[in-house]
């Protein structure tokens, strides 16, 4: 049967109503279940319709109480939004007609009112936009601040630890100084002693006299001493210079400069070390450090960016322990990700904190001691290396951070020259 015979089983002339291409026509039964409706509607609402409820064309559905209010007062017209095939509103003027046991409905479309509904849907379009402007306007400008702020942090964690490293720097170059001003005395004495032996071999080789000044001036100077201690000074002075460059190269990486800005595979236990080398003076003074590094692989990172989290941390557990305490830094790998755990024995997080230690701006610490970016930047960094976060913590008992790195990023990498 056709879809005009099921609307309309008698009468010729509602044939040609329900075959009309500007009027919704639609068969309900008194519970709202539409049994037909002409191919208009079917077109305008863009999927078959028979069998389901009344209100499934339309967008601002009343539920059954205005069906039987409409079925009450069927000569009353209503303006209603039905939903397009096309994803626009467009308003209905409907009307209720009883047949039989059941009940016809009938929509035109109402000019006045659908020009208004389009004026407003213009509107909200243009508010739209105009809020999507000023979203993208305010991320850029939330970027920048981002990036900003990381910068502060970054360079108030320099200025707090350019005191420590400079004292740092300061013990190996006060052996270096102080070691080469006894090296110039004893190359002074061995100069001495050659200028003498050098006269001495002008006279005859068999004087005794001479051989007698040659052992007088060797008791004098010690010269089995001189050059034994040579040695040893000019070793120490190798391990002080070596110190030095080490403590720069950690501040590099920590600062950025001189560093390369993209993607490489980088061992993981130097840019710990270099972390360590750059918190020195806040760890020595408070805690103990074990190393328990795993064989891992080189990872595919930022090394700067790396070495800035883990000097965060470093500085973090170093602070979180009032008596000289542990931190371990534990290393490993798990498939495709390797881990880093720098773990301390302080004082630990309590439950209420631990939930927000990554937020922007949540600190501990008394007011003017902390930024409250710390971990929040460090946080961040990981996140940009596709990694994550764990942490562990007991009030009183320490506190255990677990970074997970992946071996490589899912990225294509241009390989450094």
């Amino acid at each position: 049967m056709s879809a005009d015979a099921t609307l309309f089983p008698e009468g010729a002339g509602r044939h040609f109503l329900a075959a009309s291409a500007s009027v919704v026509v639609a068969r309900v039964n008194a519970a709202g279940t539409l049994l037909a409706t002409n191919q208009h509607a079917v077109n305008l609402i863009g999927e078959p319709l028979v069998g389901k409820p009344w209100h499934t064309m339309l967008l601002n559905f009343g539920g059954p109480p205005v069906l039987q209010d409409w079925l009450a007062k069927p000569a009353r017209p209503r303006l209603l939004n039905i939903k397009t095939a096309a994803g626009l509103p467009q308003t209905l003027e409907v009307t209720v007609e009883p047949d039989g046991a059941d009940y016809l409905l009938f929509g035109e479309v109402n000019a006045t009112e659908q020009a208004r509904l389009s004026r407003e849907v213009l509107l909200l379009n243009h508010e739209l936009n105009n809020m999507s402007r000023e979203l993208a306007l305010k991320n850029d400008d939330l970027v920048k601040t981002q990036s900003q702020l990381v910068q502060s942090e970054k360079l108030a964690s320099i200025g707090l630890l350019a005191g420590g490293v400079a004292h740092e720097i300061n013990n190996p170059l006060a052996a270096v100084k102080s070691n080469l001003g006894q090296l110039k005395q004893y190359v002074n004495s061995l100069l001495t002693f050659i200028r003498t032996s050098d006269a001495l071999g002008d006279d005859a080789a068999g004087s005794t006299p001479a051989r007698a000044a040659l052992q007088s001036l060797k008791l004098e100077i010690d010269l089995p001493f001189i050059t034994d201690d040579v040695v040893s000074l000019l070793a120490e002075c190798n391990a002080g210079v070596d110190r030095v460059e080490k403590i720069v190269r950690g501040l590099r990486d920590f600062s950025r400069i001189d560093v390369r800005e993209t993607w490489a595979f980088e061992d993981i236990h130097q840019a710990l070390e270099s972390a360590l080398t750059a918190v020195g003076p806040e760890l020595t003074t408070r805690s103990e450090v074990i190393k328990e590094f795993g064989d891992i692989p080189p990872v595919q990172c930022m090394r700067s960016e790396i070495c800035q989290v883990f000097t965060i941390l470093l500085v973090n557990a170093a602070q979180a322990m009032k008596d000289p305490g542990v931190i371990t830094l534990r290393t490993g790998q798990e498939k495709s990700e390797v881990w880093i755990e720098i773990a301390d024995t302080g004082q630990g997080i309590t439950p209420t904190d631990l939930p927000h230690i990554f937020d922007p701006f949540f600190t501990t610490r008394p007011v003017g001691q902390g930024t409250g970016l710390g971990l929040a930047v460090g946080y961040a960094i990981v996140q940009w290396h596709h990694g994550r976060i764990d942490v562990t913590s007991v009030s009183g008992a320490g506190t255990t951070f677990r970074i997970w790195l992946p071996l490589a990023q899912p990225i294509k990498v241009t390989p450094a020259s």
